[in-house]
Order: structure tokens, then sequence, then C-alpha cells
């Protein structure tokens, strides 16, 4: 269990490169299996997210080599196993999508339950209903998911609710059947648009991506060639908050400011200054933050994985705010740790009333999952004192050398290894 260390109230200030988009990365890869030729792919985010589903990929006999300045190549022409055991695909959710890559490529597939962050039921049932759709028979035994079908055919499929996951997984599954498929009321988020951009490079033929109707053309073959992944929303609007949580002065690089108009436009009503360019974005503050009421939403809405960085600046905020979660059941798991810093927020269901107060005070906290262990890191960086967070390796699933990005900010900011931990705690 690794640590991060906090010495709070420091203004963000200087310049940050944002990363390759972790949420493409982990779909783009399963994607592979998809493609006869060598696939060489750009700006791949460091990020233990994509070594997990690296690894699964090796399982099924792809090859897959890392080369420096965050590029992947990877050759799935030799894969032969439609298999993935549960304690690879624990790890991350975004394993589900090996599901409907090898049901693409190999007709069939056997995968346990994938793993993740834990933010209440998040069924597969629209996979399913893709999936069967498109002709597959699916059964779930003794805890796999089981998937075959003789050939693959085109087939209308609506989503009763919009899912990105299942969307990307009908996507992959479809790219190799007969004929057209299309989804209506598909996802629409950036990193659906760049899976989809990825398949059409190597060959595919996938129009619609982006709005909420997508048709995708069924292709026998794949051909391989070069693709750079998109930059990360999420971590660019993690430093957005973060910038004006501190009062700081950041310029943000690196990024598609269309992707960040949500969280844009909030951060202007409480107050912050933005400059957009062409692919960077200046964050600036110099008060105390306004309340504001956030209701998270499928793309375009406010982002659900910007819910616990958003909530952490409203503690300090002036007056009361209202955060409505509106895409999962449990994601408020983070709000006990901030509550042991000082923070006065009350939930029920899926709706937090945040009281703002003067200021957080440093406590050692626990990161419970990937984005509220980033929100932590903001509440350490605003609090008066030191703040211990534990468990952060859960940041590193998904933002590629996160403290070192804040340190050339200014923050005072430490990992401390397990070995060091341990040490500690003992003396």
């Amino acid at each position: 269990m690794n640590k991060l260390s906090i010495i709070g109230k420091s203004k963000l200030l200087g310049e940050v490169c944002i990363s390759g988009a972790k949420n493409s990365a982990v779909g783009i890869i399963p994607a592979t299996i998809l493609v006869d030729g060598n696939c060489r792919i750009e700006n791949v985010p460091k990020i233990n997210d994509v070594n997990n589903i690296a690894n699964v990929l090796t399982h099924i006999e792809a090859k897959i080599n890392f080369e420096d300045n965050n590029i992947v190549n990877i050759n799935s022409s030799c894969a032969k196993n439609f298999n993935a055991p549960y304690d690879m695909v624990r790890k991350t959710r975004a394993s589900t999508y090996f599901m409907g890559a090898l049901l693409g490529r190999f007709k069939e597939f056997n995968i346990g339950f994938p793993g993740g962050c834990d933010f209440g039921v998040r069924p597969i049932d629209q996979h399913i209903k893709g999936f069967e759709s498109l002709g597959a028979k699916v059964v779930i035994e003794r805890g796999n998911i089981i998937a075959k079908a003789k050939k693959l055919k085109g087939a209308v499929i609506y989503l009763d609710v919009v899912s990105v996951g299942a969307t990307i997984n009908i996507i992959l599954a479809a790219t190799k059947a007969e004929g057209i498929t299309v989804i209506e009321n598909a996802a629409k988020e950036p990193h659906v648009v760049d899976i989809a951009n990825f398949l059409n490079t190597m060959g595919g033929d996938i129009r619609g991506a982006g709005t909420d109707i997508i048709k995708i053309k069924g292709t026998e073959y794949l051909g391989g060639g070069t693709y750079s992944i998109i930059p990360d929303q999420i971590e660019a609007g993690t430093f957005m908050i973060a910038a004006a949580a501190t009062n700081g002065n950041i310029t943000i690089k690196n990024i598609i400011p269309k992707h960040l108009e949500s969280i844009t436009a909030k951060l202007v009503e409480i107050g912050a200054n933005v400059e957009e360019m062409t692919d960077s974005i200046k964050i600036s503050m110099n008060s105390r933050a306004n309340r504001t009421n956030i209701k998270t939403l499928p793309y375009p809405g406010f982002p659900t994985d910007l819910q616990p960085q958003i909530l952490t600046m409203m503690t300090t905020a002036k007056g009361a705010s209202i955060i409505n979660e509106g895409v999962w059941d449990n994601r408020f798991g983070y709000i006990d740790e901030l509550r042991k810093m000082g923070a006065n927020i009350s939930t029920e269901g899926r709706i937090a009333v945040v009281e703002g107060i003067k200021e957080l005070s440093g406590s050692p906290v626990r990161a419970p999952d990937l984005r509220g262990g980033a929100a932590l890191v903001i509440a350490g960086l605003i609090a008066n004192g030191v703040t211990k967070i534990y468990n952060s390796e859960l940041i590193d699933r998904g933002y590629e050398g996160f403290e070192k990005k804040l340190k050339n900010l200014g923050a005072q900011i430490v990992k401390i290894s397990q070995e060091e931990t341990i040490f500690e705690e003992i003396i």
C-alpha cells in the first residue's frame, strides 16, 4: 500500500501537459484483437490500468511491445486464446471490452466478471442484449461470462439506457459482423469516438460516433496502422479544478477544449477565470469559490468522473452546494474521508449537500477508488496542515505521474512507497 503526503495551502502555478486518455487506451488495446496487422499506438498513458489490460492481451497470446515516448506496438495476428480468467480481469472494469473484441475475432469468449472501482450496481445486460442481437448465445456460469456464435450478423440495437461500455462492446463485435449494425441511443463520450476512429484507421467502417445513432458496416479484414490517442478529458478536468481550488494559475496543454465545455462553464460560474486556446486552456482564480449545483450526466453533460473533484472544491465554497450523481448509485464513498478533514456534507441517495466551510484540516485518509483518490489529493492541497492519503496506488490506475506533475506546479507532495510506509508505521 502506497501513500501520498501533502502539505496544504500551496497555489498551483505553471504549466502541465495532459497525457493520453485512459478511457480510450483501455478500449483501443483490446480492439487490436480485431486487427490482422501491426498496430502502432501513440500517446498511450503510462498507468496501471493500461498495464493490466496489456497483461490480458498477452494472456491471449498477442504480441505487445512498449516503446519510449508513450508508444505501444501490438500485433494480435497470432492471438488464439479467447479465455480471460477472473484473476486477470478483476483489476479493471475496462476488461469488459475483451468480450466484444474476442466475439468479433473468434465468435466466442469466456471471461470472468471484470472488476474496477465499486460504484454500486454496474449491470452488463445491455452488453448481452447487443451480443445476442448480433447472433451470439450468452450464458453466465460459475462467475464467468460465456458467449458463442456460429456467425455474427448486423442488427438494429436500441440501448435501453445510455451505456458507454455497451456502445463500445457492440461496436467491437459488429466491426467483424456480416452486414450493417445500427446502435440507437448510443453513448457519445469522446473515447467512444476515439475507439471508432481507431478502428476506421485500421480499415473499419463506423459512422456516427459522437451522435446517438452509430452505424457499423462489418468488414472481414482490418490491416493495421498508426493511431494517436486523444488527450485525457478527465485528467485535464482534474487539473482545472485543482487550479481553481488552490487559487492558482496554470496553463493546461495538450487538450481538446470542446471536450471540457461542461467543466469550463461550471468553473466560470463559481468564479474562475478561463482562457481557451487552440489546444490548451488557462485557469486562474483569486477568491473563494461561489456555491453551485451540479448534476452529472452522460457526455456532453458534467462527467461523473469529475464529480468527486468538484464536490471537494465546494467544501470551502461560499454557501451550500448540491451535487446530484446522475450516473452511478454509489459514488460518494470518498465523502467519509472528507468529513475526517472537517467537511460539512450530508447525503441522501444520489444527492449530496455541501455546506462550505472556511478551510479543511489535514488528516490521514484513505483513497476508496481512482477518482475519489484524486479528490482527496485536491483536499490535501487546499487543507491547512498535512494530509496523508493511503491506498494512493489506486490513483495510479488513471493518472500518469500525478504527483510529479503536481510537484512541478508547486505542490508540496511526496509519494511514499509500500516499504517506507510499513517502516514508518512500525516505528
